[in-house]
């Protein structure tokens, strides 16, 4: 897999969202798969193929990527055993654990607005700029 270069508008917005607490967590809880996995790794360690089980109509390539990106930001860790077939678990490291309560609040929010947001279809506008000073 390439890596990404340093001059990247992808690398350089990384780089911004540094300087506000919001955007840098969002930055790493971001995305489509994200939550789902470490709500998934939440009851515990999981191998490979648990996760992608448990998480429907994610991609192989996808599941890996999410996995990778997680690892990297220190939400998870990746642990291989010496074994034959290859073993590996995924599990939350201390500061993943942290988002477990966070992810459980959302999950009640959304229980509470997908039917409501759903039938009025609105768009809000949000400054985000303001949420950052």
């Amino acid at each position: 897999m390439a890596k990404i270069k340093a001059t990247s508008t992808n690398n350089l917005n990384r780089q911004l969202f540094l300087d506000c607490s919001l955007t840098y967590a969002l930055q790493l809880v971001g995305g489509r798969w994200k939550l789902l996995i470490l709500m998934e790794l939440s009851s515990g360690a999981k191998r490979y193929n648990e996760l992608k089980k448990n998480t429907p109509n994610i991609t192989e390539r996808m599941l890996t990527l999410q996995l990778r990106e997680l690892e990297a930001d220190g939400l998870v860790v990746r642990k291989v055993y010496a074994e034959v077939p290859p073993k590996v678990e995924y599990t939350l490291t201390a500061i993943g654990h942290e988002l477990t309560p966070i992810c459980m609040q959302l999950h009640g929010w959304g229980e509470r607005h997908k039917d409501n947001a759903a039938s009025k279809m609105q768009t809000v506008a949000f400054d985000a700029v303001s949420v950052c000073k």
